[in-house]
């Protein structure tokens, strides 16, 4: 117990370290984390670390996938929510069928059920090191927007098409029909489960008296019950986190108060620094494990296989980006679309955006060792090492030139959005407009007694910071401060009940929004907690 705890503690420890080294270094995290734990899993005397899958399903997937959602916007998620679905699920369907067909035809002894076993666990992107290289670069709001909404449903499609095709497995039997209805039935029923748990979550903030504290908590405990409620009913938990978790987000104006949006933000980006630098470096101090497992083949055929079904995943991906925009402008004939002609360069970028991660890794350690009769599950050890190929090069390979190639593509939004300083000028006029037609409205005589309330007034007009003047009449009179802290509380509630109006605005990025929301905030927590 105390090594497993001195562990951890070391391996957070190396985790802080290297993010700094890689920051300093300008190497996207998740890629110097990964080839940092390559690199240590090679020195001689350190201990093999094995990878409980249930670990990373139950402890770090659920907080990941709701933090993902939880910050994703929904805005963007449903002008996108065409190509986001095709991508989702198509791309992951069809990879699946070309890393079976392909695998089966090249590797002795591999069926096409264990094919689709392998194409369901590396079909789905991550994308977390996806963004974090995505940050290093100048690339456009849209496929930023198309990634994050990619990586929050294409998780449940490769765990859904892997659970049906280990079945496949397992039993020897696959029938096509009965596995379609159930991966809609899975899917669709996730998606209730997450948005149940979630309403529950919401009527708890909304009505019982919760403090800071435990709205904080409630929001760390909602995706953990959310997927395990889901996987206890035998569907998708992945759908029912990301579900319940934009819901959720969707409603944080009500059920959370300023105090609770502010520590919470720092919390939850805690929270997931830590998960993901410990994934990622999992992943990296995997490799003796695997290596050490691959019986049977010698490493050149296994690393010949690996980097084949890696190739394979690589052209898939990048044929697939570029189909959907022909077809998009096909159909954009016929009914509307978002983008009726997408081009060539966004596809590109999203098609080399394809790095995989820490899903795949869970799904291929979760296969079993052992077959239902007793005998060793087939290619165990090959399905890992190709897996864990297939994220290194991925990851390491993609990710580093993925910058040269959003450069060498010269991509642009394709959309006619209005520079974010221009939003938010745009946004802090009609709030002021809004909260000084309240305080002329409601408040004139004050404004003309109480010297706070005069100099709040004269503040929103001329939109010039009189900082020094406002503390020295704060310190003036007890009763004036007492009134201004009401009035100043009644006025920011204006504000935010139009904020939220115009969050259903698409002129306004949901970013943009939340940036004025946070400053109301912290002017919020200035009056519960003014400086004295």
């Amino acid at each position: 117990m105390h090594q497993t705890l001195l562990l951890c503690l070391a391996l957070m420890l190396a985790v802080t370290l290297l993010v700094m080294v890689g920051q300093r270094l300008r190497i996207p995290v998740p890629i110097f984390l990964v080839i940092s734990g390559l690199a240590v899993s090679l020195v001689p005397g350190i201990p093999r670390i094995e990878v409980d899958p249930d670990l990373i399903f139950l402890i770090f997937l659920p907080p990941l996938l709701y933090e993902a959602a939880w910050f994703t916007s929904w805005k963007e998620f449903w002008r996108w929510r065409r190509i986001i679905i095709v991508l989702a699920f198509g791309l992951v369907i069809f990879t699946a069928f070309a890393v079976a067909y392909v695998s089966s035809a090249v590797m002795p002894g591999f069926t096409l059920a264990l094919g689709f076993l392998l194409g369901g666990i590396i079909s789905p992107p991550d994308a977390v090191a996806a963004t974090s290289v995505l940050k290093e670069v100048k690339i456009s709001k849209t496929a930023i927007s198309i990634l994050e909404g990619e990586s929050l449903v294409n998780d449940a499609a490769s765990l859904i098409v892997f659970r049906f095709a280990l079945a496949a497995v397992l039993s020897g039997t696959f029938v096509w029909q009965e596995a379609s209805v159930n991966f809609l039935l899975v899917t669709f029923m996730g998606i209730v489960v997450g948005l149940t748990v979630a309403c529950v979550f919401y009527a708890i903030h909304r009505w019982l008296p919760t403090s800071t504290r435990i709205s904080i908590l409630l929001t760390f405990l909602a995706p953990y019950i959310m997927y395990m409620a889901a996987e206890e009913f035998h569907v998708s938990g992945v759908m029912a986190v990301v579900s319940g978790g934009l819901f959720l987000s969707n409603q944080s104006h009500v059920i959370l108060n300023h105090s609770s949006r502010i520590q919470g933000t720092g919390m939850w980006a805690t929270v997931v620094f830590a998960l993901n630098g410990l994934v990622f470096i999992l992943i990296g101090l995997e490799l003796p494990v695997i290596i050490n497992g691959l019986d049977g083949y010698s490493k050149t055929e296994a690393i010949l296989y690996a980097l084949l079904i890696t190739l394979v995943v690589i052209v898939t991906r990048m044929v697939f980006t570029l189909s959907s925009s022909y077809f998009t402008r096909f159909i954009g004939r016929y009914i509307t679309v978002a983008q009726r002609n997408p081009g060539w360069r966004g596809p590109i970028v999203l098609g080399w955006a394809g790095m995989r991660g820490v899903v795949s890794l869970a799904s291929a350690l979760s296969v079993p060792l052992t077959m239902s009769n007793g005998e060793p599950f087939p290619h165990r050890n090959l399905i890992l090492f190709i897996t864990f190929v297939v994220i290194l090069v991925t990851l390491v390979f993609q990710g580093l030139t993925l910058p040269f190639v959003i450069r060498w593509v010269q991509l642009k939004d394709p959309t006619d959005r209005i520079p974010e300083d221009v939003q938010e000028s745009k946004i802090r006029i009609k709030l002021l407009k809004v909260a000084l037609h309240y305080l002329t409205e409601n408040y004139a005589e004050e404004a003309g007694s109480n010297e706070l309330v005069a100099n709040l007034k004269s503040r929103m007009e001329s939109d010039v910071h009189q900082t020094k003047r406002h503390l020295d009449s704060v310190e003036s009179d007890s009763e004036n401060v007492a009134q201004y802290n009401e009035i100043m509380a009644e006025i920011i509630q204006i504000k935010r009940d139009e904020l939220h109006r115009l969050r259903s605005i698409q002129e306004f990025d949901d970013e943009v929004i939340r940036k004025e929301e946070a400053q109301m905030d912290l002017e919020e927590e200035k009056i519960d907690h003014p400086i004295h």
